[in-house]
């Protein structure tokens, strides 16, 4: 027997272990794991000597909008910079409406399906999907066992200001429909009142520098918003994922309810794993993100939380804007959102594994297997015989300094500039295809490809550890 490649030489990160070892793939999937000596002949032999060899990463939430005027992202551009960066597979939305636009009354969830399904030819990358729920009609939740049936399991809300933004009484129905079907609710929990009010004083003290902009939109504002979600969950008994966790406060309320035994899990994102509210001064309005980027001790916060299990999985929420729209004489005048995709990789080895001496299967379990079950994607997240082979070599010695220069995101500005890590992504395979090489895109747009997860099986509170 002769297979396509074998990556050799490296040692093989799991979601349990570390150990020497080589991947056998064929025709996309991997067939074995072990010693070279014992695999069949390749191909094509990938040396990767003094590297490790991970499952691809499973990055379950990025915005990729193509509108407004505003928005500075494509599929070509943001899973290219996905593909660079270790990324084998991303969670993005599909609006009601068709896309972004959400004006157009005549079209549905379902349109905004196909609007996202149609974009694989130009995908670096896999990509599912999940659905936005912000309408406040019959046809929304009519339209949630027609998108499982297209492979979208997982529906989300936003408690926000945002103009999609819908209210308690809107999430808790949702909320039951969501729990007809088993499938995952998600919600981005900032109580918009509080965040209202605050922002009505920031304007009429003039507090228009960047550096105040987190005074809008406060820590208690978000596990507020938490609790209430969560306590939604409770009585309609749906799976509940909280996204974009910032805070200590927030990360506390999602603790005691998983600890009641609710099948609740959570994410943070690798910006506030690395930065702090600082950056406000240092960067103006580009490292405006909603949630705020918080203080020191809600960054060490999200570690413990991490480390405990109560977080399970690191994002990073990409939302690419042309600079010109950051760049605001009032903050309040600028888009949320930030390019991260591409880097989240190496910020995040360089926060947990170098300076914290957190574990290499710790990283895989967060960024790769973690997102993989939790969001129905049995064939991500893994290295075993028999699943799709997507595959990362990592140098974890390799040493650079981020400049926005060198995104392949459609952002011109990186809000880790200048920063130093360790570790860099030398190859990336997606379904065995070499699609980036040291930084350099070497596959063709389509390899990506629109994938139906399934609905996930949750355990009230064992897996979110594993």
């Amino acid at each position: 027997m002769q297979v396509d490649t074998v990556i050799a030489g490296g040692r093989l990160v799991t979601a349990t272990d570390v150990r020497p070892g080589s991947v056998a793939i064929d025709d996309g999937t991997i067939v074995a794991v072990g010693a070279e000596e014992r695999l069949p002949e390749p191909n094509r032999r990938v040396d990767a000597t003094g590297k490790l060899v991970m499952p691809g990463l499973v990055d379950p939430h990025v915005h990729i909008d193509e509108v407004p005027e505003n928005r500075a992202s494509t599929y070509a551009t943001e899973t290219a910079a996905a593909a660079a960066g270790g990324v084998t597979t991303i969670v993005d939305f599909a609006w009601q409406g068709g896309d972004r636009r959400i004006d157009d009354e005549s079209k549905g969830l379902i349109d905004g399906i196909e609007h996202k399904k149609g974009k694989s030819d130009t995908a670096h990358v896999d990509y599912g999907l999940h659905g936005v729920l912000h309408r406040d009609d019959a046809e929304t939740f009519e339209a949630i066992p027609e998108a499982i049936d297209a492979g979208v399991t997982s529906f989300k809300m936003f408690m926000s200001t945002y103009e999609v933004g819908v209210d308690t009484g809107f999430i808790g129905r949702a909320f039951e429909h969501i729990a007809d079907h088993d499938a995952v609710a998600a919600v981005h929990t900032e109580d918009p009142p509080i965040c209202d009010a605050q922002l009505e004083r920031l304007r009429r003290e003039g507090k228009g520098e960047a550096i105040y902009y987190p005074e809008s939109r406060p820590d208690y504002a978000e596990a507020i918003g938490a609790a209430a979600a969560l306590r939604l969950a409770r009585e309609a008994d749906v799976k509940y994922y909280g996204v974009h966790t910032s805070c200590r406060k927030a990360a506390e309320e999602i603790e005691r309810y998983q600890r009641a035994g609710d099948r609740v899990r959570a994410e943070t994102c690798t910006h506030y794993t690395a930065l702090d509210d600082s950056v406000y001064a240092e960067q103006g309005a580009l490292p405006m993100i909603a949630p705020p980027i918080r203080k020191p001790d809600d960054v060490e916060a999200m570690f413990e939380h991490l480390r405990s299990g109560t977080l399970s999985v690191v994002s990073t929420d990409q939302a690419v804007y042309h600079q010109e729209y950051k760049e605001v004489e009032n903050w309040w005048e600028s888009p949320y959102g930030a390019n991260s995709v591409q880097w989240s990789l190496p910020v995040f080895h360089q926060e947990a594994v170098v300076e914290r001496e957190f574990s290499y299967p710790f990283l895989v379990r967060l960024m790769s297997t973690n997102p993989a079950r939790t969001f129905g994607l049995p064939e991500k997240g893994t290295l075993e015989p028999g699943t799709d082979a997507d595959v990362v070599v990592f140098d974890p010695s390799a040493s650079r300094t981020i400049r926005a220069a060198d995104n392949l995101s459609g952002s011109t500005f990186s809000i880790y500039e200048g920063r130093e890590v360790q570790g860099a992504v030398t190859k990336t395979f997606v379904r065995g295809q070499l699609v980036a090489d040291d930084g350099e895109i070497v596959g063709e747009p389509g390899v990506g490809r629109f994938v139906e997860r399934e609905i996930p099986e949750w355990e009230a509170d064992g897996d979110r550890r594993s």
